[in-house]
């Protein structure tokens, strides 16, 4: 090999070398978690200065974090971090009615308490939402690591610029894909293997609408795929598991696939 080559790969690890890991990123938003929600936790304090010295150090990490990922100047890191600390009360209420959605939609829920501290779902609403919340700010790198990272945790891959609204539910959740574009309203369930996706990938559509629109009480079963930015699935609908859509339905719509299923004694001859 040239040393042209190795004197490349030497500047470029140099120019990265202060960029935080992957999981030094994860590990500050996990922290956030566990800062609104003790019941996800291990970290008590003693007073609430304590608690406000804390929150002053993670807010220090997050202007650190962003402004290494910040490598051409693009975005102001210290506004970023004061206005992500200012919205904090804001997300915490919104992930609050993502709590009661899955603990009042789930009959095996026996506890809020549980719904925080087990369900992979709300994990993943968790780092959505912060994620989220950076990428209205104005970040890129940052939300995409944190919600790459709940995908690997749980299998629910949800792209941080997608809009979703409050009261949101998932259910198991393994396969679920949620793309950028994608908007869901209020008081919306998807269950495990729901896509909601693009009809095509190519790079000229990218900034595009690409992704579906998912209006307010819309349930989707497992396994359903509904693709296309000129999709819209209409309020108060209930989309079966397996569907295929690539068009339009109407408020109150229920849409589901009939397969033709046989059941027979396998003692019999065929």
């Amino acid at each position: 090999m040239s040393d042209d080559f190795f004197g490349y790969l030497f500047k470029k690890r140099s120019s990265d070398k202060h960029m935080p890991s992957n999981e030094v990123i994860a590990h500050w938003a996990a922290k956030i978690v566990d800062l609104l929600y003790p019941e996800h936790s291990v970290t008590w304090f003693e007073s609430e200065a304590d608690l406000v010295a804390y929150t002053q150090g993670l807010k220090s990490e997050l202007f650190g974090i962003a402004s290494a990922c910040n490598t051409e100047n693009s975005v102001n890191s210290r506004l970023i971090t004061d206005l992500f600390f200012a919205q904090l009360p804001a997300l915490y209420q919104t992930l609050n009615t993502d709590i009661s959605a899955i603990y009042k939609g789930d009959p095996a829920a026996v506890s809020e308490f549980e719904v925080i501290r087990t369900y992979p779902g709300f994990y993943a609403i968790c780092f959505y939402r912060i994620a989220h919340a950076l990428h209205t700010l104005g970040l890129r790198l940052i939300p995409r690591i944190l919600t790459e990272h709940a995908h690997s945790k749980t299998g629910i891959d949800i792209h941080p610029a997608a809009e979703i609204g409050e009261y949101f539910y998932i259910d198991h959740g393994t396969g679920i894909v949620i793309g950028e574009t994608t908007i869901i309203g209020e008081h919306v369930m998807l269950y495990q293997g729901v896509t909601l996706g693009a009809m095509s990938v190519k790079k000229v559509f990218a900034g595009s609408r690409r992704h579906p629109t998912v209006e307010d009480r819309v349930v989707i079963y497992s396994g359903a795929t509904i693709l296309g930015g000129d999709t819209t699935i209409g309020h108060d609908s209930v989309i079966g598991g397996n569907v295929w859509l690539t068009e339009s339905v109407n408020p109150y719509s229920l849409v589901y696939h009939s397969p033709t299923i046989t059941i027979r004694n396998i003692k019999e001859k065929n």
